[in-house]
Protein backbone atom coordinates (compact mmCIF):
# COMPACT_ATOMS: atom_id res chain seq x y z
CA UNK A 1 0.00 0.00 0.00
CA UNK A 2 2.60 2.44 0.68
CA UNK A 3 4.41 1.46 -2.44
CA UNK A 4 1.12 2.18 -4.24
CA UNK A 5 0.82 5.55 -2.61
CA UNK A 6 4.25 6.74 -3.03
CA UNK A 7 6.26 4.93 -5.91
CA UNK A 8 8.24 3.09 -4.10
CA UNK A 9 10.07 0.23 -6.07
CA UNK A 10 12.60 -1.02 -3.33
CA UNK A 11 12.97 -1.49 0.52
CA UNK A 12 15.28 1.41 0.71
CA UNK A 13 13.34 3.75 -0.81
CA UNK A 14 10.99 3.32 1.65
CA UNK A 15 13.34 3.85 4.42
CA UNK A 16 14.95 6.28 3.31
CA UNK A 17 11.78 8.62 3.10
CA UNK A 18 10.94 7.47 6.55
CA UNK A 19 14.03 8.19 8.25
CA UNK A 20 15.02 10.96 5.74
CA UNK A 21 18.69 9.46 4.94
CA UNK A 22 20.23 8.48 1.84
CA UNK A 23 22.44 6.88 3.70
CA UNK A 24 20.46 4.54 6.03
CA UNK A 25 18.77 4.18 2.75
CA UNK A 26 22.23 2.91 0.99
CA UNK A 27 22.93 0.82 3.87
CA UNK A 28 19.91 -1.18 3.59
CA UNK A 29 20.59 -2.14 -0.20
CA UNK A 30 24.42 -2.71 0.56
CA UNK A 31 23.42 -5.47 3.33
CA UNK A 32 20.65 -6.90 0.83
CA UNK A 33 23.17 -6.85 -2.22
CA UNK A 34 25.50 -8.60 0.23
CA UNK A 35 23.18 -11.38 1.03
CA UNK A 36 21.84 -11.66 -2.50
CA UNK A 37 25.11 -12.76 -3.73
CA UNK A 38 25.85 -16.03 -2.03
CA UNK A 39 21.88 -17.11 -2.41
CA UNK A 40 22.81 -16.79 -6.46
CA UNK A 41 25.46 -18.52 -6.28
CA UNK A 42 23.23 -20.92 -4.51
CA UNK A 43 21.48 -21.28 -7.88
CA UNK A 44 24.36 -21.77 -9.82
CA UNK A 45 26.08 -24.55 -7.88
CA UNK A 46 22.50 -26.54 -7.76
CA UNK A 47 21.62 -25.81 -11.71
CA UNK A 48 26.12 -27.03 -12.19
CA UNK A 49 25.46 -30.22 -10.17
CA UNK A 50 22.20 -30.97 -11.74
CA UNK A 51 23.47 -30.70 -15.12
CA UNK A 52 27.04 -33.07 -13.80
CA UNK A 53 24.99 -35.34 -12.65
CA UNK A 54 22.35 -35.89 -15.61
CA UNK A 55 25.15 -36.00 -17.83
CA UNK A 56 27.41 -38.69 -15.50
CA UNK A 57 30.19 -35.79 -16.01
CA UNK A 58 30.07 -35.19 -20.22
CA UNK A 59 28.86 -31.54 -19.08
CA UNK A 60 31.12 -30.63 -15.85
CA UNK A 61 29.70 -28.87 -12.86
CA UNK A 62 31.65 -25.50 -14.23
CA UNK A 63 29.58 -25.80 -17.63
CA UNK A 64 26.24 -26.09 -16.40
CA UNK A 65 27.11 -22.92 -14.15
CA UNK A 66 28.41 -20.84 -17.08
CA UNK A 67 25.74 -22.63 -19.81
CA UNK A 68 22.75 -21.43 -17.00
CA UNK A 69 24.51 -17.73 -15.88
CA UNK A 70 24.99 -16.51 -19.51
CA UNK A 71 21.12 -17.33 -20.70
CA UNK A 72 20.45 -15.79 -17.40
CA UNK A 73 22.01 -12.81 -18.32
CA UNK A 74 20.63 -12.19 -21.85
CA UNK A 75 17.12 -12.94 -20.88
CA UNK A 76 17.19 -10.33 -17.61
CA UNK A 77 18.82 -7.61 -19.86
CA UNK A 78 16.26 -8.23 -22.67
CA UNK A 79 13.69 -8.48 -20.46
CA UNK A 80 12.73 -6.30 -17.79
CA UNK A 81 10.22 -6.84 -14.67
CA UNK A 82 7.17 -7.86 -17.03
CA UNK A 83 9.00 -10.22 -18.86
CA UNK A 84 10.86 -11.96 -15.72
CA UNK A 85 7.17 -11.78 -14.16
CA UNK A 86 6.27 -14.13 -16.90
CA UNK A 87 9.79 -16.29 -17.31
CA UNK A 88 8.64 -16.92 -13.57
CA UNK A 89 5.58 -18.06 -13.73
CA UNK A 90 5.94 -20.26 -16.73
CA UNK A 91 9.00 -21.90 -15.44
CA UNK A 92 7.60 -22.51 -11.98
CA UNK A 93 4.63 -23.99 -13.48
CA UNK A 94 7.14 -26.34 -15.77
CA UNK A 95 8.57 -27.21 -12.45
CA UNK A 96 5.70 -28.18 -10.75
CA UNK A 97 4.02 -30.13 -13.30
CA UNK A 98 7.36 -32.16 -14.02
CA UNK A 99 7.82 -32.88 -9.78
CA UNK A 100 4.64 -34.18 -10.22
CA UNK A 101 5.07 -36.22 -13.01
CA UNK A 102 8.52 -37.57 -11.92
CA UNK A 103 6.97 -38.39 -8.62
CA UNK A 104 4.10 -40.63 -10.05
CA UNK A 105 6.20 -42.49 -12.49
CA UNK A 106 8.73 -43.48 -9.62
CA UNK A 107 6.13 -44.64 -7.67
CA UNK A 108 4.11 -46.50 -10.75
CA UNK A 109 7.83 -48.18 -11.38
CA UNK A 110 8.41 -49.05 -7.64
CA UNK A 111 4.44 -50.75 -6.94
CA UNK A 112 3.19 -47.51 -5.22
CA UNK A 113 3.71 -45.56 -1.53
CA UNK A 114 3.52 -48.60 0.79
CA UNK A 115 6.34 -50.08 -1.33
CA UNK A 116 8.74 -46.96 -1.15
CA UNK A 117 7.98 -46.79 2.64
CA UNK A 118 8.85 -50.08 3.03
CA UNK A 119 11.99 -50.27 1.52
CA UNK A 120 13.15 -46.84 3.36
CA UNK A 121 11.83 -48.77 6.80
CA UNK A 122 13.80 -51.67 6.36
CA UNK A 123 17.41 -50.18 4.82
CA UNK A 124 17.50 -46.71 6.96
CA UNK A 125 14.66 -47.10 9.58
CA UNK A 126 15.82 -43.82 10.96
CA UNK A 127 14.78 -42.07 8.06
CA UNK A 128 11.49 -42.74 9.50
CA UNK A 129 11.71 -41.26 12.50
CA UNK A 130 11.16 -37.61 13.42
CA UNK A 131 14.43 -35.63 14.24
CA UNK A 132 17.46 -36.82 15.05
CA UNK A 133 21.09 -36.32 14.88
CA UNK A 134 21.49 -33.14 12.00
CA UNK A 135 17.91 -32.79 12.57
CA UNK A 136 16.93 -31.04 15.72
CA UNK A 137 13.81 -29.97 16.88
CA UNK A 138 15.47 -26.55 17.52
CA UNK A 139 17.77 -26.92 14.62
CA UNK A 140 14.95 -26.72 11.80
CA UNK A 141 12.72 -24.19 13.84
CA UNK A 142 15.85 -22.05 13.25
CA UNK A 143 16.16 -23.11 9.31
CA UNK A 144 12.35 -22.12 9.73
CA UNK A 145 12.20 -19.16 11.42
CA UNK A 146 15.16 -17.78 9.58
CA UNK A 147 13.68 -18.43 5.81
CA UNK A 148 10.12 -16.78 6.42
CA UNK A 149 11.70 -13.37 8.21
CA UNK A 150 14.27 -13.36 5.02
CA UNK A 151 12.15 -14.07 2.73
CA UNK A 152 10.35 -11.10 3.40
CA UNK A 153 13.21 -9.07 3.14
CA UNK A 154 14.34 -10.16 -0.28
CA UNK A 155 14.97 -7.76 -2.70
CA UNK A 156 12.81 -9.60 -5.70
CA UNK A 157 10.13 -10.26 -2.77
CA UNK A 158 9.92 -6.80 -1.88
CA UNK A 159 10.14 -5.70 -5.24
CA UNK A 160 7.14 -7.83 -6.26
CA UNK A 161 4.87 -6.46 -3.12
CA UNK A 162 5.14 -2.81 -4.34
CA UNK A 163 4.27 -4.18 -7.42
CA UNK A 164 1.31 -6.03 -6.83
CA UNK A 165 -1.94 -4.58 -8.58
CA UNK A 166 -4.32 -4.51 -5.54
CA UNK A 167 -4.17 -5.71 -2.14
CA UNK A 168 -6.23 -8.69 -3.51
CA UNK A 169 -3.43 -9.67 -5.63
CA UNK A 170 -1.53 -9.71 -2.72
CA UNK A 171 -3.53 -11.70 -0.66
CA UNK A 172 -4.04 -14.14 -3.00
CA UNK A 173 -0.49 -14.74 -2.94
CA UNK A 174 0.16 -15.64 0.90
CA UNK A 175 -2.83 -17.70 0.69
CA UNK A 176 -1.17 -19.88 -2.56
CA UNK A 177 2.06 -19.48 -1.19
CA UNK A 178 2.14 -22.35 1.67
CA UNK A 179 -0.08 -24.69 -0.70
CA UNK A 180 2.28 -23.99 -4.05
CA UNK A 181 5.52 -25.03 -1.13
CA UNK A 182 4.18 -27.92 -0.18
CA UNK A 183 2.82 -29.19 -3.60
CA UNK A 184 6.65 -28.80 -5.11
CA UNK A 185 9.11 -29.56 -2.04
CA UNK A 186 7.03 -32.41 -0.58
CA UNK A 187 7.27 -34.89 -3.67
CA UNK A 188 10.59 -33.98 -4.25
CA UNK A 189 12.03 -34.40 -0.65
CA UNK A 190 9.64 -37.89 -0.68
CA UNK A 191 11.23 -38.84 -3.91
CA UNK A 192 14.81 -38.01 -2.05
CA UNK A 193 14.20 -40.21 0.62
CA UNK A 194 12.60 -43.30 -0.79
CA UNK A 195 15.90 -43.63 -3.14
CA UNK A 196 17.35 -44.80 -0.08
CA UNK A 197 15.08 -47.34 0.48
CA UNK A 198 15.66 -48.61 -3.19
CA UNK A 199 19.05 -48.72 -2.84
CA UNK A 200 19.50 -45.35 -4.64
CA UNK A 201 22.44 -43.03 -2.67
CA UNK A 202 24.51 -40.31 -3.72
CA UNK A 203 28.26 -40.47 -2.95
CA UNK A 204 28.85 -37.95 -0.44
CA UNK A 205 31.93 -35.58 -2.01
CA UNK A 206 31.63 -37.09 -5.43
CA UNK A 207 28.87 -34.10 -5.93
CA UNK A 208 26.14 -36.77 -6.93
CA UNK A 209 22.95 -35.24 -6.92
CA UNK A 210 20.46 -37.87 -6.16
CA UNK A 211 17.26 -36.77 -8.08
CA UNK A 212 18.74 -38.00 -11.33
CA UNK A 213 20.33 -40.79 -10.31
CA UNK A 214 16.73 -41.92 -9.07
CA UNK A 215 15.08 -41.25 -12.23
CA UNK A 216 17.53 -43.19 -14.68
CA UNK A 217 16.85 -45.84 -12.77
CA UNK A 218 13.75 -45.82 -13.16
CA UNK A 219 12.30 -43.41 -15.89
CA UNK A 220 13.80 -42.85 -19.96
CA UNK A 221 16.77 -40.97 -20.08
CA UNK A 222 14.28 -37.93 -22.22
CA UNK A 223 11.93 -37.51 -19.07
CA UNK A 224 14.65 -37.73 -16.27
CA UNK A 225 16.38 -34.65 -18.97
CA UNK A 226 13.16 -32.57 -18.66
CA UNK A 227 12.55 -32.87 -14.99
CA UNK A 228 16.31 -31.73 -14.62
CA UNK A 229 15.32 -29.34 -17.16
CA UNK A 230 12.33 -28.13 -14.32
CA UNK A 231 14.78 -27.82 -11.25
CA UNK A 232 17.24 -25.46 -13.07
CA UNK A 233 14.03 -23.33 -14.45
CA UNK A 234 13.04 -22.83 -11.19
CA UNK A 235 16.51 -22.22 -10.17
CA UNK A 236 16.37 -19.64 -12.77
CA UNK A 237 13.03 -17.85 -11.97
CA UNK A 238 14.78 -17.34 -8.78
CA UNK A 239 17.76 -16.01 -9.95
CA UNK A 240 16.58 -13.79 -12.78
CA UNK A 241 14.22 -11.50 -9.97
CA UNK A 242 17.26 -11.39 -7.52
CA UNK A 243 19.71 -10.10 -10.54
CA UNK A 244 16.95 -7.49 -11.78
CA UNK A 245 15.87 -6.25 -8.17
CA UNK A 246 19.93 -6.40 -7.04
CA UNK A 247 20.56 -3.83 -10.35
CA UNK A 248 17.07 -1.57 -8.96
CA UNK A 249 19.26 -1.36 -5.50
CA UNK A 250 22.32 -0.46 -6.33
CA UNK A 251 20.81 1.94 -9.10
CA UNK A 252 18.59 3.56 -6.98
CA UNK A 253 19.83 3.04 -3.26
CA UNK A 254 23.52 3.17 -3.78
CA UNK A 255 24.47 5.24 -7.03
CA UNK A 256 22.05 7.66 -7.66
CA UNK A 257 21.87 8.99 -4.18
CA UNK A 258 25.39 9.03 -3.25
CA UNK A 259 26.91 9.22 -6.51
CA UNK A 260 24.87 10.89 -9.07
CA UNK A 261 21.45 12.49 -7.97
CA UNK A 262 20.86 13.60 -11.47
CA UNK A 263 20.99 10.20 -12.93
CA UNK A 264 18.74 10.56 -16.19
CA UNK A 265 16.33 7.31 -16.63
CA UNK A 266 18.69 6.38 -20.14
CA UNK A 267 22.07 6.00 -18.29
CA UNK A 268 20.18 4.49 -14.92
CA UNK A 269 18.91 1.78 -17.24
CA UNK A 270 22.13 1.17 -18.82
CA UNK A 271 24.08 0.99 -15.70
CA UNK A 272 21.24 -1.66 -14.45
CA UNK A 273 21.84 -3.50 -16.78
CA UNK A 274 25.86 -3.58 -16.65
CA UNK A 275 25.08 -4.47 -13.22
CA UNK A 276 23.50 -7.12 -14.18
CA UNK A 277 26.21 -8.63 -16.22
CA UNK A 278 28.32 -7.98 -13.53
CA UNK A 279 26.91 -9.27 -10.61
CA UNK A 280 25.80 -12.58 -12.24
CA UNK A 281 29.83 -12.97 -13.50
CA UNK A 282 30.57 -12.23 -9.70
CA UNK A 283 28.94 -14.36 -8.23
CA UNK A 284 29.60 -17.57 -11.06
CA UNK A 285 33.49 -16.82 -10.00
CA UNK A 286 32.41 -17.26 -6.48
CA UNK A 287 30.34 -20.34 -7.20
CA UNK A 288 33.07 -22.15 -9.28
CA UNK A 289 35.30 -21.59 -6.29
CA UNK A 290 33.18 -23.05 -3.55
CA UNK A 291 31.33 -25.92 -5.53
CA UNK A 292 33.82 -27.29 -7.88
CA UNK A 293 36.66 -27.53 -10.47
CA UNK A 294 35.80 -28.91 -14.67
CA UNK A 295 35.70 -32.30 -12.23
CA UNK A 296 34.35 -32.59 -9.27
CA UNK A 297 30.44 -31.53 -8.27
CA UNK A 298 29.30 -30.30 -5.15
CA UNK A 299 28.53 -31.72 -1.70
CA UNK A 300 24.82 -31.19 -0.95
CA UNK A 301 25.99 -29.42 2.53
CA UNK A 302 27.62 -26.83 0.74
CA UNK A 303 24.07 -26.20 -0.60
CA UNK A 304 22.51 -25.58 2.64
CA UNK A 305 25.45 -23.87 4.54
CA UNK A 306 25.02 -21.07 1.43
CA UNK A 307 21.26 -20.87 1.63
CA UNK A 308 21.19 -20.96 5.57
CA UNK A 309 23.58 -18.03 5.40
CA UNK A 310 21.79 -15.89 2.90
CA UNK A 311 18.47 -16.49 4.82
CA UNK A 312 19.65 -15.92 8.09
CA UNK A 313 21.55 -12.49 6.69
CA UNK A 314 18.08 -11.10 4.90
CA UNK A 315 16.33 -12.13 9.02
CA UNK A 316 18.20 -9.67 10.35
CA UNK A 317 16.60 -7.18 8.71
CA UNK A 318 12.88 -7.65 9.45
CA UNK A 319 12.54 -6.74 12.92
CA UNK A 320 13.69 -3.09 12.24
CA UNK A 321 11.69 -2.90 9.20
CA UNK A 322 8.44 -4.11 11.33
CA UNK A 323 9.58 -2.09 14.34
CA UNK A 324 9.68 1.16 12.24
CA UNK A 325 6.13 0.30 9.93
CA UNK A 326 4.36 0.23 13.00
CA UNK A 327 5.77 1.45 15.84
CA UNK A 328 6.01 5.81 14.89
CA UNK A 329 8.76 6.32 17.91
CA UNK A 330 11.27 4.43 16.06
CA UNK A 331 14.27 6.86 15.46
CA UNK A 332 17.13 6.77 12.81
CA UNK A 333 19.72 6.09 15.48
CA UNK A 334 17.57 3.42 16.69
CA UNK A 335 17.04 2.08 12.91
CA UNK A 336 21.24 2.06 12.37
CA UNK A 337 22.15 0.22 15.86
CA UNK A 338 19.53 -2.55 15.36
CA UNK A 339 20.58 -3.17 11.85
CA UNK A 340 24.58 -2.98 11.80
CA UNK A 341 24.70 -4.85 15.11
CA UNK A 342 22.71 -7.70 14.53
CA UNK A 343 24.23 -7.76 11.19
CA UNK A 344 27.96 -8.02 12.78
CA UNK A 345 26.89 -9.97 14.94
CA UNK A 346 25.49 -12.44 12.69
CA UNK A 347 28.74 -12.49 10.30
CA UNK A 348 30.74 -12.92 13.49
CA UNK A 349 29.05 -15.71 14.45
CA UNK A 350 28.53 -17.69 10.90
CA UNK A 351 32.22 -16.63 9.27
CA UNK A 352 34.50 -16.44 12.23
CA UNK A 353 35.58 -19.22 13.42
CA UNK A 354 35.72 -20.34 17.66
CA UNK A 355 39.50 -20.32 18.59
CA UNK A 356 40.67 -21.02 22.02
CA UNK A 357 42.95 -18.25 23.56
CA UNK A 358 44.92 -18.07 26.72
CA UNK A 359 44.43 -15.65 28.83
CA UNK A 360 46.53 -14.17 32.04
CA UNK A 361 44.73 -16.20 35.28
CA UNK A 362 41.80 -17.17 33.20
CA UNK A 363 44.05 -20.02 31.61
CA UNK A 364 41.88 -21.20 27.83
CA UNK A 365 39.35 -19.28 26.62
CA UNK A 366 37.08 -19.57 23.33
CA UNK A 367 36.98 -16.46 21.26
CA UNK A 368 34.12 -16.25 19.13
CA UNK A 369 30.67 -17.14 18.42
CA UNK A 370 29.62 -20.47 18.21
CA UNK A 371 27.36 -20.96 15.63
CA UNK A 372 24.26 -21.72 18.14
CA UNK A 373 23.31 -21.53 21.25
CA UNK A 374 21.66 -24.55 23.37
CA UNK A 375 20.78 -25.62 20.16
CA UNK A 376 19.57 -22.75 19.14
CA UNK A 377 20.84 -21.07 15.59
CA UNK A 378 22.78 -17.96 16.20
CA UNK A 379 20.48 -16.17 13.83
CA UNK A 380 17.55 -16.00 16.04
CA UNK A 381 19.68 -14.73 18.86
CA UNK A 382 21.19 -12.00 16.66
CA UNK A 383 17.32 -11.32 15.29
CA UNK A 384 16.34 -11.06 18.42
CA UNK A 385 19.23 -8.61 19.18
CA UNK A 386 18.37 -6.41 16.62
CA UNK A 387 14.44 -6.16 17.78
CA UNK A 388 16.12 -5.25 21.26
CA UNK A 389 18.29 -2.62 19.95
CA UNK A 390 16.06 -0.91 17.66
CA UNK A 391 13.35 -0.41 20.20
CA UNK A 392 15.66 0.56 23.31
CA UNK A 393 17.83 2.94 20.89
CA UNK A 394 14.83 4.86 20.10
CA UNK A 395 13.13 4.70 23.27
CA UNK A 396 16.40 7.01 24.42
CA UNK A 397 16.98 8.94 21.21
CA UNK A 398 14.95 11.88 19.55
CA UNK A 399 13.69 11.73 15.73
CA UNK A 400 16.32 13.63 13.53
CA UNK A 401 14.71 16.65 11.68
CA UNK A 402 14.33 15.61 9.01
CA UNK A 403 12.57 12.45 9.78
CA UNK A 404 8.60 11.92 9.04
CA UNK A 405 6.68 10.11 12.03
CA UNK A 406 3.76 10.36 9.89
CA UNK A 407 5.08 8.63 6.37
CA UNK A 408 3.54 5.41 7.49
CA UNK A 409 0.16 6.89 8.64
CA UNK A 410 0.78 5.59 12.33
CA UNK A 411 -0.42 8.53 15.28
CA UNK A 412 2.31 9.01 18.17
Amino acid sequence: MLGKANGYVTLGEMLGDRFGSDRLRALVAGISLAWLFPYVMLQQIGAGSALAALTEGTVPFWGGAVLVTAFMIVYVVLAGMRGIAWTDTLQGAFMLVMVWAAFLWVLASVGGIGAATDGLGETVPEFLELGGDFYTPQRMLTFAVSIAFGVAMFPQVNQRFFAAGSETVLKRSFVLWPVIVLLLFVPAFLLGAWARGLGIAAEVGAGDNVLPLLLSEYTPAWFAALVIAGAIAAMMSSSDSMLLSGASYFTRDVYRPLVDPDLSGDREDLLGRVGVAVFAVGALVASLLVGGSADVGVVGDVLVDVGDTAFGGFAQLAFPVIVALYWSRTTRAGMYVGILASQVAYVAGVLLPVVEVTVPLAGQVPLGLPETYLGWGISLYCMLLGLVLTVGVSVVTASAPSEDRAAYGLAD
